[in-house]
């Protein structure tokens, strides 16, 4: 006697493979659209990164600083600074900053931004002589910083590498 039974298959119909690739390829899209945007939070985040971490550090840096001097006075150049020549009120790259000492002597320090390095440098001015290296690097971040005085007030403009802009704000010790 003869029968028809079927014997198990052992593969996969066209549809069932159709319908498995399908999946796949969605699955596959979803996954490459979320890996984009990570992409794009991460330069975004990376855009921003002077103002989130760069800023607040400088911030710190610069009302220490400015809080503590007696007066302050801008130049255009370390060179003009260094003289004591041709001081400014506006558009200046460079900040010297006066302190009294407790024996009633003045030590003066310096902060000037070099545009060629892109960084904003603390020195310390000598009473005689030249200008040695720069005591240490506020930041090497910022693209622009200009200082100026208006109404009696220091603003210290920072331009950062996205050309976002932080404006501070500083008076000297009363």
């Amino acid at each position: 006697m003869k029968t028809n039974a079927r014997k198990p298959r052992k593969g996969y119909t066209l549809i069932e493979l159709s319908i498995a690739i399908g999946f796949g390829l969605v699955v596959s899209a979803m996954v490459l659209s979320m890996v984009n945007q990570q992409f794009a939070f991460l330069r975004i985040y990376q855009s921003q990164s002077f103002l989130m971490e760069e800023a607040p550090l400088i911030s710190t840096h610069m009302n220490r600083l400015i809080g503590q001097a007696d007066r302050f006075r801008l130049h255009k150049t370390k060179d003009e600074a260094l003289a004591g020549e041709n001081p400014v009120m506006s558009d200046a790259s460079v900040l010297v900053l006066n302190f009294q000492q407790p024996d009633g002597s003045t030590k003066a320090a310096m902060l000037a931004f070099d545009k060629d390095s892109k960084a904003l440098y603390y020195y310390l001015v000598p009473t005689a002589g030249a200008l040695a290296d720069p005591q240490w690097a506020i930041t090497r971040k910022a693209a622009d910083i200009q200082f100026s005085i208006e109404n009696g007030v220091l603003r210290i403009r920072l331009t950062g590498p996205s050309n976002e802009q932080v404006t501070y704000s500083g008076v000297m010790q009363q």
